[in-house]
């Protein structure tokens, strides 16, 4: 049974993807390998040709590498440096995914900006036919803080929205981790 949008042309599923808060880049979340996985488990299983998984990682603009520094001095050489290492390290992200896909179909691309509206302008712009986002399943207290991009996505992205929370023992001490 070949799952398409009804024209022959494979299903196109945007899955956002961010790096782990515990150990940088390349390394992906905890929540976006879960979703990454159910998609590839429950969604494609193996119809590869009926599907096309649309890969999206939002750069922060402020994420710089400095965070634990109150100033710091830099020529503007260092920061077309600094922009391009910030770059090259998303892309190394979206290649683990890509190179896990093997025979299905996908494309991937980095943007900058709030994730939460990036990701909600990128679904109006692409218009896949699902988002697929990894949930940290907070608590509500924590929510108020942090804020959840999962959340705003369902209530504002222009296409149904699967929400994935992580598996319970794969959840660091501090659950705002991912």
């Amino acid at each position: 049974m070949e799952r398409t949008d009804g024209y022959g042309d494979p299903t196109k599923v945007m899955v956002a993807v961010n790096e782990s808060s515990l150990k940088g880049y390349p390394h992906p979340s905890i929540s976006s390998r879960s979703a990454f996985e159910w998609t590839l488990s429950k969604l494609v299983r193996s119809n590869f040709s009926g599907f096309k998984l649309l890969f999206l990682h939002v750069q922060v603009p402020d994420e710089d590498g400095f965070d634990d520094m109150d100033s710091i001095y830099a020529s503007p050489a260092d920061f077309k440096s600094m922009k391009e290492r910030n770059k090259i390290r998303g892309l190394h992200l979206l290649e683990f995914f890509v190179n896990h896909c093997h025979q299905i179909n996908c494309e991937a691309w980095i943007r900058k900006g709030d994730p939460k509206e990036v990701i909600c302008s990128e679904v109006k712009r692409v218009q896949p036919d699902m988002l697929v986002v990894g949930s940290r399943g907070l608590g509500p207290f924590q929510r108020v803080f942090v804020g959840t991009v999962s959340e705003f996505c369902v209530k504002h992205a222009d296409c149904p929205v699967v929400t994935i929370r992580r598996n319970a023992n794969e959840c660091p001490q501090d659950p705002v981790d991912d």
